[in-house]
């Protein structure tokens, strides 16, 4: 006779179970006035449906130990529309964070999740990329922060003295703004508050590649920005001589710092171009911003962004399993991946 398993799974209900995930979180996932403001966003109010979420009971206790979700996406890859799980929150309590409860939870989240995704993709910390590589996740790429510098007085201090900083900086800033001011020739930003058609005219999955590259559609970007209550997006919207919509980007203002979550463009996966890149980083500084960053990974990195002297900073991995027996032989090729395929 087998022996009783020492943890078991069980699918979690969204709506019922709000209060005991919330608790599982505590001391887990970060400040819990804000966990409790995602959890209303991102579990209850996604527009792809409710959330695959999975719980961990100890067997001999009865307590629930253990949670993790793999939050609904549509993606395009290969050419056609797939539904794709965005691996986030887990969470297991102190007492229980040996591998197996761990191990044992999101192996049942990806046999669970091939029922319902067609691939599962994630953003492990480093101390949970052991779990997912013994699952059987495989890397897909590293999301890399890339950053530039638009205001240089503080980014020079660092390494002049102070009497020589100060003009060294503004000289270094009226040489860029000239640079920027001739790439950006053509073309012209314009902030919007909300996302709307315009932004989402340039979405199209003929422009989408190979992928994986998630949906960007109106849908998408009110849910995943505007509705969210964890970050505070504005757009910049460029446009052509004509006015012609070219490409946008998802903004946020932090301690002088503007953070690029997504970005799309009319090329598609070619990326917006030097001029559009050179747009976002003159608004920026006319903004008072001081350095502009954005996360991305693979064909996102185009020459629109390193020619206009983003350097790569830290790299995080992503891993994925493709689940549908069609998808096992396909190869990312224009993957796309930006902060906006993360939960935050």
């Amino acid at each position: 006779m087998a022996a009783n398993p020492a943890y078991t799974v069980h699918v979690a209900d969204v709506e019922r179970d709000r209060e005991l995930i919330l608790g599982l979180w505590r001391g887990n996932l970060g400040d819990e006035s804000r966990m409790a403001r995602k959890y209303d966003w991102f579990y209850r109010e996604c527009p792809y449906g409710a959330p695959l979420t999975l719980l961990l009971r100890h067997e001999e206790s009865g307590a629930w130990v253990g949670v993790a979700t793999a939050g609904p996406r549509q993606m395009m890859l290969g050419g056609k529309l797939v539904q794709a799980g965005v691996l986030v929150d887990l969470a297991v309590l102190p007492a229980h964070r040996s591998l197996f409860p761990a191990l044992s939870l999101q192996m049942a989240l990806m046999e669970a999740g091939a029922k319902r995704f067609e691939l599962m993709y994630g953003f492990p910390n480093p101390k949970a990329a052991a779990v997912f590589k013994r699952v059987g996740y495989v890397p897909l790429c590293k999301l890399v922060r890339h950053a530039r510098v638009v205001r240089h007085v503080g980014y020079v201090r660092r390494r002049l003295p102070a009497p020589l900083a100060w003009p060294a900086g503004l000289l270094l800033d009226a040489v860029d703004q000239v640079r920027l001011a001739g790439r950006s020739a053509g073309t012209r930003g314009e902030w919007l508050e909300h996302a709307d058609e315009t932004l989402s005219s340039l979405w199209s999955p003929d422009r989408a590649g190979d992928g994986p590259v998630s949906i960007r559609d109106l849908t998408f970007l009110r849910w995943r920005f505007d509705q969210s209550p964890l970050v505070d997006v504005r757009y910049l919207l460029v446009r052509g001589r004509d006015g012609t919509p070219l490409a946008w980007f998802a903004c946020e203002s932090r301690e002088g710092v503007l953070y690029v979550h997504d970005f799309w463009a009319a090329r598609g996966v070619a990326g917006p171009s030097r001029a559009e890149v050179a747009t976002l980083l003159r608004c920026a500084r006319d903004g008072g911003h001081t350095a502009v960053s954005i996360e991305l990974g693979a064909a996102a990195a185009g020459e629109g962004l390193l020619g206009n002297g983003f350097v790569p900073r830290e790299p995080r991995p992503v891993f994925w399993h493709p689940c549908g027996e069609t998808l096992e032989a396909v190869a990312p090729a224009d993957l796309w991946l930006t902060a906006a395929d993360e939960d935050e």
